[in-house]
């Protein structure tokens, strides 16, 4: 073979090493591309199907408001809340109690005695008393009965301490009566003599007890012991606080016990009456009684 043959062979050689590194190359681009377009496609699917899966989740239904069952739904007729004894003891000279009007007997009455006992030109003793009996239904609205009581047997112990004209005012724990209880104490000067006031505020469940009771001297009689007004003031209240709790089937035990309330389901809806609740709250404002006219703290005690 010639020389020149050889260079041409070998020139040859070369030019088609050249095309087959060209070729290879170029089949290697499409397999990246094709490569890389079915990540693409896989990352793009799995997004849709990740939008998809959150889209087609429900949303959560936002949980129905509860609120705490109240324990007491009675209220025992206000006139027969203190017995005929206790009567005789407190208002002597009194007949029936005159009960006091109210548009819904289930959530709030009242009931009041005068007792005018005439010793003649030796002058007279005048006791008055006074029962009311406020009740709270749980509201999802405004809350939980016995909560929405608290609220008004706060506001009523200020009421009371804040009284016109009320001297010497002093206020007092009471213990043994429904779930918290306070007596206030005041004297109250009147042209017919000074008015020893006692009132007693008791919280029983979502019931609120008030009993109002006050006494004086008149026409030169002597003016009677602050001391004795009170006890029979708190005697009296048990009484009352007894008696809403026997309405409810609890037993009529004045002494506090664990709460009902706290016992009664959690799950209750708050469908309870509404109106009911600020009704009875309402008649707390106004003295639930057309006799609370007569109560000294807030105006002249019947002479």
């Amino acid at each position: 073979m010639s020389e020149g043959t050889m260079q041409r062979r070998a020139q040859r050689d070369q030019r088609t090493k050249r095309l087959t590194r060209v070729l290879v190359g170029a089949a290697a681009v499409p397999v990246m591309l094709v490569a890389a377009g079915c990540s693409s496609d896989s990352d793009s699917d799995s997004g849709k199907d990740k939008a998809a899966t959150t889209t087609a989740a429900p949303e959560s239904a936002s949980p129905s408001p509860t609120v705490r069952a109240a324990a007491y739904g009675k209220l025992p007729e206000p006139c027969s809340t203190l017995s005929k004894k206790t009567l005789e003891e407190l208002v002597p000279e009194a007949g029936s109690g005159k009960e006091g009007t109210s548009n819904d007997t289930s959530t709030r009455g009242s009931c009041s005695w005068d007792s005018l006992d005439d010793n003649g030109v030796k002058g007279s003793q005048f006791r008055w008393l006074s029962v009311s009996v406020l009740r709270f239904d749980s509201n999802v609205t405004r809350g939980a009965g016995d909560e929405l009581a608290h609220d008004q047997y706060t506001k009523q112990l200020q009421d009371a301490q804040a009284a016109e004209g009320a001297q010497s005012v002093k206020t007092a724990p009471v213990s043994s009566t429904g779930d918290e209880a306070t007596i206030v104490r005041y004297d109250l000067k009147k042209k017919e003599g000074t008015f020893k006031q006692q009132t007693v505020v008791a919280r029983v469940e979502n019931v609120v007890v008030t009993v109002d009771y006050n006494g004086a001297g008149l026409a030169g009689d002597k003016t009677p012991d602050a001391d004795d007004l009170a006890k029979d003031a708190q005697k009296a209240a048990k009484e009352v606080v007894a008696a809403v709790m026997k309405a409810n089937g609890a037993g009529g035990a004045a002494s506090s016990s664990p709460s009902a309330s706290a016992q009664a389901s959690k799950g209750t809806s708050g469908d309870a009456s509404q109106d009911a609740s600020e009704g009875a709250s309402e008649g707390a404002s106004e003295g639930a009684s057309d006799d609370s006219s007569k109560r000294p703290s807030k105006s002249s005690a019947k002479s």
